[in-house]
């Protein structure tokens, strides 16, 4: 019984750490903005980005990464395997804590970003070259379109193909939570595709001057 309260701290710890809203706390410490209230409203690195521009939204995007890596790197050290899960489910575990909690933050009334950064530092953590290469399709779509949410969401349903075909994954667990990755990502963008669909997306820009 000790080792499965050692996994459920864990777990919360997982989820409050990928609940640190970045950008907001960005936003209303240095720039006095929220910016949840501007550009799409997502509290996310490319928000972030197109409101406040790459001073800050780099740092958001980054240490959003680093909460997923961490989640899945580094915290199940401090709260090894347990008699719940063997090794490969308990890493997933952390790291999907950490997603829904960057997704669903505590600490802003559960209105975060939609998982992109968080995701890929779970999967750095997990299957680097795979994150890596579906990295290349998001900046291949992203950058001549200019349509970041195309990029991400082309990115993300690239990612299970990558892990089985290119890079032969075989655990269940890893190809689990690839195609919950990829289906993750669709769900928290549904609303980018109908636009996309209606030719109504926005494309990507960066705000020139912040009067903050």
């Amino acid at each position: 019984m000790e080792g499965n309260y050692t996994f459920i701290l864990g777990i919360i710890l997982a989820y409050l750490l990928g609940a640190i809203p970045t950008s907001v706390w960005v936003g209303r410490i240095f720039y006095k903005t929220d910016i949840r209230k501007h550009g799409s409203g997502n509290a996310g690195g490319t928000n972030t980005v197109r409101i406040l521009g790459w001073k800050a939204g780099i740092p958001v995007i980054l240490f959003d990464i680093f909460k997923g890596w961490v989640a899945v790197f580094y915290l199940p050290g401090l709260f090894p395997e347990t008699s719940i899960f063997p090794p490969d489910y308990l890493l997933i575990s952390y790291g999907l804590a950490a997603v829904i909690g960057h997704v669903f933050p505590v600490y802003v009334q559960f209105k975060g970003g939609k998982g992109v950064g968080t995701l890929a530092g779970v999967g750095l953590a997990l299957f680097p070259w795979a994150i890596l290469t579906a990295l290349g399709v998001f900046l291949l779509v992203a950058i001549p379109t200019r349509l970041v949410s195309l990029g991400s969401i082309i990115a993300a349903i690239s990612f299970p193909i990558f892990l089985i075909f290119v890079f032969g994954e075989t655990s269940t667990p890893v190809l689990v939570l690839g195609f919950f990755a990829s289906l993750f990502i669709l769900f928290t963008h549904r609303s980018n595709i109908r636009r996309l669909l209606k030719g109504e997306e926005h494309k990507f820009s960066v705000k020139q001057k912040n009067k903050h």
